[in-house]
């Protein structure tokens, strides 16, 4: 390529050719994007990108995200060229295979040196502007003048698709109002998408969408010019806006028939059309997976820069230290994820009382009892602070001239801020939590859905959890959400049923920063339950518990509820324990983290010669057979909602004292 010496289109070649070859050894991939923006990887890695691929998990490493993750041989690619120890050209021959650390989609925790899990088309780009927002805000609160500990960029490499998706849309506006400076894109602007060119579905000028979102937007001519490409990436350095680079490309570069085609997307290169592509780009038809000697130790050369750079700023770290050292310990603390020592002692604990509260009341006093001794924790809502009870006291919103602000105003983003949510986690130093409405997490799911495949310990704080809204009607009464929450792998959902049960909820999401938890809360008061007479969240760790046995042995009944439910199923055991009923009232706030536990603390808590059982949730009855069994009963809700005030919904659905007793009595019958 014109301005490219002849050794930069050899090592530019080898990451093309790598990515190829193994596309097809493994009969499947996407050969189109790596080597269409190889050009692009190999500027930023061998002339800008801050990392030790000695050490993947450097704090102050720069990121860098292929938001087109299709393309994941690219990222596999340089990090065996540019030395990860376990990426071997072995693994490369095993891509897309059983166990290989190179899957089909890069996966964060799977795959050292992956940044965050990509795929889902958009996910990445949102990710990234969330790991943006985790570089100012640690900067923001543990540099000094004298001594900067955080430093570092965010990468990503975008297409088509992603620019399309609304999540970065979502995203992108956030970074553009809060002036994400060390955010830098490359939009791999090469026009093809599956179905076709993009002229058929893609025609809005995308720079000016972007300039408009606050962004700076540089043009790179010809996406295989290195030193187009080096320009544009200092330039993009030294504006305090976030930064677009678009980078006209061409998917499949070098194909004889598929450059410029959509087959160059997922499709298989034939050995005629790879041969092709190796012959056009002058590089070695045969062995399969070759790199020269000396472009390998070009690459290799990011071991000694990684070293050096890590070296700097552990020197910096170890002045810091002497400078600061109360600051320097909470900042060596918060990176590595640790816990401060006796920090549930910071945990509130509510006294009994019949009017209660509403759990989400008591989780915004727990949030900010936890804000207190753990800086480190960091969130927001979707334009519904007050609703949610969210806010973080004592602490600026997080803004373009408050970085060092804890609590982020998201504005009507839900997916965005799913996304970032999971790049602050993931970035390192954050205990990070969003918020909005139960139903209103079907806008974010599928960041909730990466969070657990990811291991990533991004707390979901949902408020209004139920029909108990009233006249807002049926789109904002949630009904099959908690069932679809407990059908998701690695995912804790927690209802609890009053503060305490609050306080037990947070303390497990807490402790379970390396994987998600979600939390039901409600939006109506709920009774504070007497611990001396129940014994409300003693289990709540191990997802069901006994809160009590009401009336004469042997156990007829067994009650089980969750959340504001419970409260019915007490009220009616102690009625039924008066009329000479052995009852047992389960709380159940977890089914995942009952289910793990042994099945003899199960028998021991639900009873299984016990067949008369009643199951009652604000929710749909899926699930909820495993547990009542086939002889039990539900009171559930298989119906969306009304616009209704609340009283006349709890006798329209059956949510009532009349309905618990009326139930309860026929299965005593039985």
């Amino acid at each position: 390529m014109q301005g490219n010496t002849p050794f930069q289109e050899e090592a530019i070649n080898a990451i093309r050719f790598l990515s190829a070859d193994a596309v097809q050894k493994a009969n499947s991939g996407h050969p189109g994007q790596p080597m269409g923006s190889a050009a692009i990887a190999y500027t930023l890695f061998t002339k800008h990108m801050k990392f030790n691929p000695a050490n993947p998990t450097w704090i102050d490493r720069d990121r860098f995200i292929l938001s087109a993750g299709h393309g994941s041989m690219l990222l596999y690619s340089l990090f065996y060229l540019t030395g990860y120890e376990e990426m071997t050209m072995e693994q490369l021959k095993q891509f897309r295979q059983p166990n290989s650390l190179t899957p089909g989609h890069p996966e964060y925790g799977h795959t050292a040196g992956v940044d965050t899990t990509t795929g889902p088309l958009g996910q990445g780009l949102s990710v990234a502007v969330g790991m943006a927002m985790a570089e100012a805000h640690l900067a923001a609160v543990y540099n000094t003048p004298e001594n900067k500990v955080i430093d570092h960029y965010t990468y990503v490499i975008a297409g088509d698709g992603d620019l399309m998706e609304g999540v970065t849309s979502e995203a992108s506006s956030l970074a553009g109002h809060f002036g994400l400076g060390k955010l830098i894109v490359f939009y791999d602007d090469n026009r093809i998408t599956i179905d076709g060119g993009t002229e058929i579905t893609f025609t809005e000028d995308r720079a000016k969408r972007y300039e408009a979102y606050g962004w700076q937007v540089l043009h790179v001519a010809d996406g295989n010019n290195v030193d187009e490409i080096d320009k544009a990436i200092i330039q993009a350095k030294q504006d305090p806006r976030p930064s677009m680079i678009v980078c006209r490309t061409n998917i499949g570069y070098g194909f004889p028939t598929w450059q410029d085609k959509s087959a160059a997307h997922s499709g298989i290169p034939s050995d005629e059309e790879l041969a092709g592509a190796k012959k056009a780009l002058n590089y070695p038809v045969e062995p399969k997976f070759y790199v020269s000697d000396k472009v390998l130790a070009h690459y290799r050369e990011a071991l000694d820069r990684g070293k050096k750079a890590q070296e700097q700023w552990e020197e910096v770290l170890t002045a810091y230290t002497r400078a600061e050292p109360d600051l320097a310990a909470q900042f060596k603390r918060v990176v590595t994820g640790e816990l401060p020592e006796n920090w549930t002692k910071a945990l509130p604990t509510f006294e009994a009382n019949p009017k209660g509260m509403a759990t989400r009341t008591a989780s915004h006093k727990i949030i900010n009892a936890l804000a207190g001794v753990l800086p480190e924790l960091v969130g927001g809502s979707a334009d519904l602070s007050g609703s949610n009870s969210t806010t973080i006291e004592n602490t600026p919103l997080f803004q373009k001239e408050s970085y060092e602000g804890r609590y982020i105003p998201f504005g009507v983003r839900e997916h965005g801020m799913g996304a970032i949510t999971n790049g602050l986690n993931q970035h390192g130093g954050f205990i990070s939590f969003a918020a909005t409405f139960l139903v209103f997490s079907d806008y974010l799911r599928p960041a909730i859905r990466l969070s657990a495949l990811s291991d990533t310990g991004s707390i979901w704080v949902f408020s209004h959890d139920s029909f108990c809204l009233g006249q807002d009607g049926p789109t904002h009464q949630p009904i099959e959400h908690l069932s679809g929450f407990r059908a998701m792998p690695n995912l804790v959902t927690l209802r609890p049923a009053d503060a305490n049960e609050t306080v037990r909820a947070w303390k497990i999401a807490i402790e379970r920063r390396h994987a998600p938890t979600l939390l039901a809360l409600t939006r109506q008061a709920v009774p504070t339950f007497d611990r001396e007479k129940f014994a409300c969240a003693c289990g709540t760790e191990k997802g069901a518990y006994v809160m009590a046995d009401l009336g004469p042995a042997p156990v007829e009944l067994v009650l089980m509820a969750t959340g504001s439910e419970v409260e019915l199923a007490v009220k009616a055991a102690e009625i039924l324990a008066e009329e000479g009923h052995g009852v047992r009232v389960i709380s159940m706030p977890s089914w995942e983290l009952f289910e793990a536990q042994p099945q003899a603390y199960q028998d021991e808590v639900m009873l299984p010669q016990v067949k008369a059982r009643l199951a009652i949730e604000a929710g749909t009855s899926l699930g909820w057979h495993k547990w009542v069994g086939p002889e039990g009963k539900m009171i559930t809700i298989d119906r969306f909602g009304m616009s209704a005030p609340n009283d006349f919904l709890f006798k329209e659905f059956g949510f009532n004292l009349e309905e618990v007793l009326g139930k309860s009595r026929e299965l005593l019958k039985k």
